[in-house]
Parts: structure tokens; C-alpha cells; sequence
């Protein structure tokens, strides 16, 4: 997963394809386990973009997108959020829900 900063948020958005945003924490124990889920998943869906981000150092898009919490997977498409993921139950959960986008 290539990591998403302030400077370089076109590629988020740039794209016509779809892309997953993980957002995270990195105290966050979660987030820790959630990771090494969606690490697994990008490797079964390697045809998407995927990104991650620390959420301390992208404020305007946790406004943007209301985040409620962390781990959040975000789904955009063509500029516009498709779906928003917060419970990550298993890796068989994350990959069904997630392949037929």
C-alpha cells in the first residue's frame, strides 16, 4: 500500500479506476490487526489502487468524509465515495465485499 500525504492527494483522486483508502492510526491496535487483514486482501485484488494514510496527518479528509473512527476503509470511485468500511471481521468478509466493486 503506498502511503497517502496532504502533498500528494491527487493520486486519490486523479484516477478513473477504483481505489481503497485505509486510514489508520498508528497507536491504534486495531488498526495494526486491520492492516495486516487488508495486506492479505490487496494481494487476492492486486487490479486495485491501494492506499493508506495516518489519519493525524490528513485532518481535511477526515472532515471531508466524516470519519467516525479508525480503522476505515474507504471506497472511491471516479472522485466520489462509494462505501465506507469500519468493521473489518475477517479477511473472507473484507475480500467478499470487496471483489465484486
Amino acid at each position: 500500500m503506498q502511503e497517502l500525504l496532504e502533498n500528494n492527494r491527487e493520486i486519490l483522486f486523479s484516477a478513473e479506476e477504483t481505489n481503497f483508502l485505509y486510514l489508520y492510526t498508528p497507536l491504534c491496535g486495531t488498526c495494526q490487526v486491520a492492516g495486516k487483514m487488508l495486506s492479505v486482501v490487496e494481494q487476492l485484488l492486486p487490479q486495485y489502487n491501494w492506499l493508506k494514510a495516518d489519519l493525524n496527518f490528513v485532518p481535511a479528509l477526515a472532515e471531508q468524509y466524516s470519519i467516525e473512527s479508525v480503522p476505515c476503509l474507504l471506497v472511491i470511485r471516479k472522485n466520489k465515495l462509494v462505501k465506507k468500511i469500519y468493521a473489518f471481521q475477517s479477511v473472507p468478509f473484507l475480500y467478499e465485499s470487496l471483489k465484486s466493486l
